[in-house]
C-alpha cells in the first residue's frame, strides 16, 4: 500500500534496485578507471624538451650516420650541428673554470691539457679540451675528419694550415715537399677566438686541418668529430714542426739557416713531422644523458 504523506505531500518514488553482480561492479571499475585516466591525461604536464647534450648527441649521430674517412656532411647538416654547439654554454655540460683541470697544477713543467671524453664510436666522437693558461695542444692533423671546435669560456690562440696544392706565385720554389720529408702548408687562420666565437669547422682537405691551440686564459673547447682517430685504421694523430718558408731562397732545408736572410712569405711554411712528445690526461665522464 503506498504510504500518504501529511501536508498535502506526494507519495514517495521507488528506489531504484542497485546492481551487485561481479559483472556489474567490474564493469562500473573500469568506466570508472578510464575516466580517472582520462582526467589524468589531460593533467600530465607535457614531455620536457631534451638537454642540451642530449641534442647534442642526437643531432651529431644524424649528422654522422654516414661517416667513413674523407666524409663531408651537407651544408644544411653542417648548419644544424654548428647551431647546436654555437648555444652550449659551460653549466650545460657541467664544468667552470674553477675545476682543477683549468688550474696549473705543477709550476715545474708546462700547463697539463685534460681531455673529457663523453662518448665515441666508430662514426663519431666528442668531448672538451680543458685547457690552463698558457697550456698549448701541439700542431698536429685530423686525417680523413671533419671536426666541429667550439670555445666554450676563455680565450685561446688558433693557429691552422691546410696543406698546399700549388707552389706559392713569385718564388723559386720547385716543389711541395723538400728532400728532407717537410711539407709546404697555408695558413688557413691565425687569430684569438673566444666564447663569442661561432663553430669553427674544418674538413679533411681544407679549413684547417692541422691546428694547434695556445690558451691565453684557462679555456675549454668542445670537439666534435667523425669519423675518430683510429690508429688500426691508419688514422693515428701526426704531429708537426714548423719552419718558415722563403719565397726567394728555393729550397728550404730545416739544418740549413740562411733562410734568415731571406725574404719570408708569413702565408706558407714548412711542416715536418715529429715523434709525438704530448701527453694528455684523459677523463670518461657519464654518459647518462645518452638514451
Amino acid at each position: 500500500m503506498p504510504v500518504q504523506l501529511g501536508g498535502g505531500g506526494k507519495l514517495a518514488e521507488p528506489r531504484a534496485r542497485v546492481d551487485l553482480s561481479p559483472t556489474a561492479v567490474a564493469d562500473k571499475g573500469r568506466a570508472s578507471s578510464t575516466r580517472r585516466n582520462r582526467r589524468q591525461k589531460k593533467k600530465a604536464s607535457p614531455p620536457l624538451p631534451p638537454t642540451p647534450m642530449q641534442s647534442l648527441f642526437d643531432t651529431s649521430r644524424e649528422v654522422f650516420s654516414a661517416s667513413s674517412p674523407g666524409f663531408v656532411p651537407p651544408p644544411d647538416a653542417v648548419a644544424r650541428l654548428s647551431a647546436i654547439l654555437n648555444d652550449l654554454k659551460p653549466h650545460d655540460v657541467g664544468i667552470d673554470s674553477n675545476m682543477p683541470c683549468f688550474k696549473h697544477g705543477d709550476s715545474k713543467g708546462p700547463p697539463r691539457v685534460t681531455y673529457l671524453h663523453f662518448y665515441d664510436c666508430a662514426k663519431f666522437s666528442f668531448g672538451i679540451f680543458c685547457l690552463p693558461k698558457s697550456a698549448v695542444i701541439p700542431l698536429h692533423n685530423h686525417p680523413g675528419m671533419t671536426v666541429f671546435s667550439k670555445i666554450l669560456f676563455g680565450s685561446m690562440h688558433l693557429k691552422s694550415y691546410d696543406w698546399a696544392r700549388s707552389i706559392p706565385d713569385n718564388t723559386t720554389t720547385s716543389t711541395l715537399e723538400t728532400s728532407n720529408g717537410a711539407r709546404l702548408a697555408k695558413v688557413n687562420t691565425d687569430a684569438v677566438f673566444d666564447a663569442s666565437a661561432e663553430t669553427v669547422v674544418l674538413y679533411p682537405e681544407n679549413g684547417g686541418n692541422l691546428h694547434c691551440f695556445t690558451a691565453l686564459t684557462p679555456c675549454a673547447v668542445l670537439d666534435v668529430m667523425g669519423p675518430p682517430y683510429n690508429r688500426a685504421d691508419g688514422r693515428d694523430c701526426a704531429y708537426y714542426s714548423e719552419a718558415p718558408f722563403s719565397s726567394s731562397c728555393g729550397e728550404f732545408l730545416f739544418s740549413n739557416p740562411i733562410y734568415y736572410s731571406c725574404w719570408r712569405d708569413d702565408q706558407y711554411s714548412w711542416l715536418k713531422e715529429i715523434p709525438s712528445t704530448f701527453e694528455m690526461k684523459g677523463i670518461q665522464m657519464d654518459r647518462k644523458f645518452i638514451v
